[in-house]
């Protein structure tokens, strides 16, 4: 016969544990036992002392890509931009893309640090501000492409209305493309000041902690005499509040307008009401892939396995799991709405698309964004590191394939057989593609050695949580 007490769940017992007995029903999000004399040490180790030997590697493998670009890019401005692939039929490919690509690569930082902050979400307080300065560096890399498309980009100041002495010639506020500066403009603006406010607190502990009098001036500056208060954190968390508000509403906008770049176009393949949410979708799920790849490099070179736990690991791959379903559901509802339509036009566009010259490209994508990811419906794929890695890699691949299947196979083949041509890419535009990664990468490998990587008031605030207590529950 079972007794009562063995009956019961086990948190029904909770209130008559033995005071020495630990009760807790959440996993930490720090671990080790760390304080908050711990955190500061743990995150400034990495900014007071000498550079690693890997860091400086690494610091040179992506100038040296840097430097790859920015010599194509110099090249292509002096020539012009007909030493890219581009013909008649093609006019839009590799630019494009890699713009595309780089602004979905932004939108993790957004999500993470203002949707998730409105959500409670507190597992985020780890990994914020390198996603957040992410976000920053992925549209700094995305600029570069529309302003050497332009072929002139030192006239680059002509897409902003404001009066002139050039008679009627006045920007056209019905062009998408117009859209896209406004829409990245204030992306950009949003996340560097949400970006900046969140990092006063800690500013203000690298100016306590600073041995010099040029370091403790500069980061003085910076911290806009923080001093702690409760009146000065009451005023900060308001800020922040609104900051999240503000910013959230641009995860879904800006992605929305650069969809319309496409849908409000007539070319079969591009002409449809599904790119804004797909867009959107697509652009979360290739940041939180990005993001992933970085943290993980991030805590086993610096030693942060205390603070991006397997937890966090976890929810982030559970959040790229919902994205890949998504982006899958809009693969099959792009074939599903073309056959409906009866339109051949479109129906010719997706089967090309899939099976066409091109076609090697599309499972590519399928592959790495649809295929892949479904093993992380299993717990211990998605507390696996070297399997989350890799499959971050893959997915950044597979993302950037779908900008590129989307752009280049839709014009490749038209409404004229006439005016049908191929794209190739030539030696150029792979170097512009690898420089703006060299670009990417050395931003964030600085920001790594100037300012820090974890958000040490956020996490201070979060080490009691999922903490063992004495006879109390959480």
């Amino acid at each position: 016969m079972v007794s009562p007490t063995a009956a019961r769940p086990a948190h029904a017992n909770a209130d008559h544990a033995p005071p020495h007995a630990p009760v807790s029903l959440r996993a930490p999000l720090v671990e080790g036992d760390r304080d908050c004399h711990a955190v500061t040490e743990d995150v400034c180790r990495g900014l007071e002392g000498r550079p690693t030997g890997l860091w400086w590697g690494a610091l040179f493998a992506s100038g040296a890509l840097l430097l790859l670009g920015t010599v194509a890019v110099i090249y292509q401005v002096r020539v012009g931009i007909g030493t890219w692939g581009l013909n008649r039929t093609v006019g839009w490919a590799f630019d494009i893309t890699n713009f595309v690509f780089w602004i979905g690569i932004g939108h993790a930082g957004t999500l993470i640090s203002a949707v998730l902050f409105l959500f409670r979400q507190r597992w985020r307080t780890a990994v914020n501000r390198s996603a957040e300065a992410m976000t920053l560096f992925a549209v700094a890399c995305a600029g570069i492409f529309p302003l050497i498309h332009m072929g002139r980009p030192w006239l680059a100041f002509w897409v902003f209305p404001y009066p002139n002495t050039r008679g009627p010639l006045w920007v056209n506020f019905r062009s998408p493309l117009l859209w896209d500066v406004f829409a990245i403009s204030t992306y950009f603006t949003i996340s560097l000041v949400f970006w900046y406010i969140g990092l006063i607190p800690d500013l203000a502990t690298l100016r306590d902690r600073a041995r010099t009098k040029a370091r403790r001036a500069f980061f003085g500056l910076l911290s806009l005499g923080w001093n702690g208060s409760n009146r000065t954190w009451v005023r900060y968390e308001t800020v922040y509040l609104l900051l999240a508000g503000l910013a959230t509403p641009l995860v879904i906008s800006v992605h929305t307008i650069v969809s319309m770049d496409f849908a409000t176009s007539v070319i079969p393949g591009w002409h449809t009401t599904i790119f804004p949410p797909y867009f959107v979708a697509g652009a979360i799920f290739s940041g939180m892939a990005m993001v992933l790849t970085i943290m993980l490099a991030a805590r086993r070179l610096m030693r942060f396995e205390n603070y991006i736990t397997a937890g966090h690991i976890d929810s982030m791959c559970k959040i790229i799991l919902a994205m890949s379903c998504i982006v899958g559901l809009a693969y099959g509802t792009e074939f599903f709405v073309a056959w409906y339509s009866g339109n051949e036009y479109e129906r010719f566009a997706f089967r090309n698309r899939a099976f066409g010259p091109m076609g090697w490209s599309y499972w590519v994508m399928v592959g790495c964004n649809v295929v892949a990811p479904q093993i992380l419906w299993f717990r211990s794929m998605r507390r696996c590191i070297p399997v989350v890695f890799v499959l971050t890699l893959a997915i950044n691949v597979g993302m950037w394939f779908e900008r590129f299947v989307i752009i280049a196979t839709s014009l490749q083949r038209d409404f004229l057989p006439s005016s049908w041509a191929d794209y190739r890419p030539t030696l150029v535009e792979l170097a512009t593609l690898a420089g703006s990664f060299g670009l990417f990468f050395t931003l964030f490998l600085l920001f790594c050695r100037v300012l820090p990587m974890i958000c040490m008031s956020e996490v201070k605030g979060v080490l009691s949580y999922g903490r063992s207590t004495h006879g109390e529950k959480e």
